[in-house]
């Protein structure tokens, strides 16, 4: 991406420039990891018992499992990396536990939706037919630096539909006993069976005025909630039986609300599914361009 500086009415293109990748791309990320990906760092070159080191172990804010590579060349089988020490993280749960124990972080560990990271400059056409094919979601991340010390972050890839890995991974066990599916896949179902007619058609609007915002906008359907997100979440949707709980990815304070719909959940901290410090509840129509305003400066703080 050509990205250019704005000077009065003048205009100057910043060039890119190459990173010392050997350590400096990894302690980067690990020294910003919320600020980039929204992740908790828990640990830098983790030691398997299988003889290999997952380069950032980290944990995001629903509690699921980050296994994140970095491709510092293009020799890097990272994708294959990630997805073997999924499989070693899956049947050493213990051992993640422990290192979220010791970092003192308060968070349900969510087993169903480990994430597998992968960080690159590029990704060549078999890094992308690879990722597409498989039943397991593996995320892409591509990155650039640029002079005047500007970072840009975006994913390559999102897997919109994915396909159960149920009966993919198996055990090997004399007895043949089953794998404990790698990742659980939600629907939009999972979330609105429960809801009446009216929520969710309320859903509906709110959801067709979200991805109507921006193309690159994504839509992911977690255990408890469904998110919408750039490189970030920035609203989360949980969908009730009467109402809807929206939450807005902005700090407390920062939220422009002059209809006065928002509850903070700072004061007092509250504990809630979703990101951010706001939660808007949605009962009918009468207040959906308030929302829909909230929304925007929620989208437009994290874009």
């Amino acid at each position: 991406m050509a990205l250019f500086k704005i000077n009065g009415t003048t205009v100057k293109k910043i060039t890119a420039k190459d990173l010392d990748l050997e350590r400096n791309l990894q302690v980067l990320f690990e020294a910003n990891l919320d600020e980039l990906l929204n992740i908790s760092f828990l640990a830098h070159e983790y030691s398997t018992s299988s003889g290999g080191r997952i380069d950032t172990l980290g944990v995001d804010k629903d509690g699921a499992p980050c296994i994140i590579e970095y491709k510092k060349n293009q020799n890097d089988s990272v994708i294959n990396q990630g997805l073997s020490y999924l499989y070693w993280l899956l049947d050493h749960k213990a051992d993640f536990e422990k290192v979220c124990a010791d970092k003192k972080l308060e968070v349900a560990i969510d087993w169903d939706s480990p994430r597998v990271i992968c960080i690159a400059e590029n990704y060549n056409k078999f890094d992308l037919d690879t990722v597409n094919i498989l039943p397991i979601n593996v995320e892409l991340w591509r990155y650039r630096i640029y002079d005047e010390n500007i970072l840009f972050l975006e994913p390559e890839n999102f897997q919109k539909v994915k396909v159960s890995t149920t009966g993919i991974v198996r055990r090997a066990k004399q007895d043949k006993e089953r794998q404990p599916v790698l990742q659980k896949n939600y629907t939009l179902d999972h979330h609105t069976r429960k809801a009446s007619d009216e929520i969710k058609t309320l859903f509906q609007k709110v959801r067709e005025y979200i991805l109507s915002i921006d193309e690159a906008i994504k839509e992911d359907p977690k255990k408890l909630y469904i998110a919408y997100k750039l490189a970030t979440n920035f609203v989360d949707i949980e969908v009730r039986s009467k109402d809807l709980k929206i939450f807005l990815n902005v700090e407390s304070g920062k939220l422009n609300d002059t209809s006065g719909i928002a509850r903070d959940l700072t004061k007092p901290k509250t504990g809630h599914w979703g990101n951010g410090d706001y939660e808007v509840k949605l009962e009918n129509e009468s207040n959906l361009d308030a929302v829909f305003a909230l929304i925007k400066q929620s989208y437009d703080l994290n874009k």
